[in-house]
């Protein structure tokens, strides 16, 4: 019998969360450093789910700037009582969450465009995220040197140009050639 009421308990309480669309992380809304601190726990999320979708493939220019601007943005995320973690004022509490805001939005278009299997969409979206997510960095850690996505992509692209450069296309043709006799060689043993 107390298994039912723990069961129903936990249904009426999960129940409760679920339909408390404002605050669905259950968290102290009232803390001033939530947004610091889900900023970095959402971003996280969507660069995973990100990686996921690319990773059969090889990635682009843009696929691998995105991902890179990401994680220069979460490394070495501060915590909350970080010594260089400024308390915000009303103004830049208003703007945080304008930026927390926007980059739900964000996050909701991104797994709109997941679904659709859209990674062109997937990649725009990652930066838009990540730009907003560093705002939210940027009030919170104002002295820590955070750099842009043009910047990240400038040194992105000249990796991947330098990177096609070594590619060899006629090493290419004789590897499939030869990996083809091979294939025709087993089906006939």
């Amino acid at each position: 019998m107390s298994e039912r009421n723990d069961t129903n308990e936990n249904d009426s309480q999960m129940e409760g969360t679920m339909t408390d669309v404002k605050n669905p992380w259950n968290a102290d809304l009232n803390n001033p450093y939530l947004g610091l601190k889900l900023a970095s726990e959402r971003l996280s999320i969507v660069r995973y789910v990100f990686l996921v979708q690319i990773e059969d493939g090889i990635a682009s220019a843009a696929q691998r700037a995105s991902l890179e601007y990401a994680d220069a943005v979460l490394i070495g995320w501060p915590e909350t009582d970080a010594d260089d973690v400024v308390e915000l004022n009303e103004e830049k509490l208003r703007n945080v969450d304008e930026q927390m805001r926007l980059m739900e939005q964000y996050i909701a278009k991104f797994s709109a465009m997941e679904r659709e299997q859209d990674i062109d969409g997937m990649t725009d979206t990652l930066i838009r995220v990540t730009e907003r997510v560093a705002e939210v960095r940027r009030a919170y850690q104002p002295d820590f040197p955070l750099p842009t996505f043009a910047e990240i992509r400038r040194v992105v692209q000249d990796e991947w140009d330098e990177d096609m450069g070594k590619i060899d296309p006629d090493s290419i043709g004789r590897e499939t050639a030869d990996a083809d006799q091979e294939q025709k060689n087993e089906d006939a043993s």
